[in-house]
């Protein structure tokens, strides 16, 4: 089951990619057809056109129409609000001010000094 959603999710991932190569397909699959009753310049046999003009045609609407789509998907993209405006001011509490009390522990002093009374003498040889 899970691999079978994986493959689903592949395919519709990479389809949109593949849709100019389905038309250039269908345009070699029908070239006959194309070139005989859809080619813009087929009274000009002279230009050897071969219904290219259409496969242009239709591979630039394509374009275009993914184009259309990609801007509509920007144009309605939510905004997110990377910041915060300012606010007018802070209003704290005056009369709860800590009480400023210097601690005292022996890693705040400027050089630690070990206290003499735990000096443990050498080991005898």
């Amino acid at each position: 089951m899970r691999v079978t959603l994986i493959y689903i999710w592949l395919v519709i991932t990479i389809l949109p990619t593949f849709s100019q190569w389905g038309t250039i397909a269908y345009y070699h699959i029908n070239k006959d057809y194309i070139t005989r009753v859809l080619c813009e310049n087929r009274d000009k046999p002279q230009l050897h056109c071969d219904g290219h003009c259409f496969l242009a045609k239709k591979l630039r609407a394509q374009e275009e129409k993914k184009d259309k789509q990609t801007s509509e998907r920007v144009q309605n993209l939510p905004s997110l609000q990377l910041f915060a405006s300012p606010l007018a001011s802070f209003n704290f509490l005056s009369n709860i001010v800590a009480q400023h009390q210097e601690l005292n522990f022996p890693y705040n002093r400027a050089a630690y000094q070990a206290p003499l009374s735990i000096v443990v003498p050498p080991p005898c040889a």
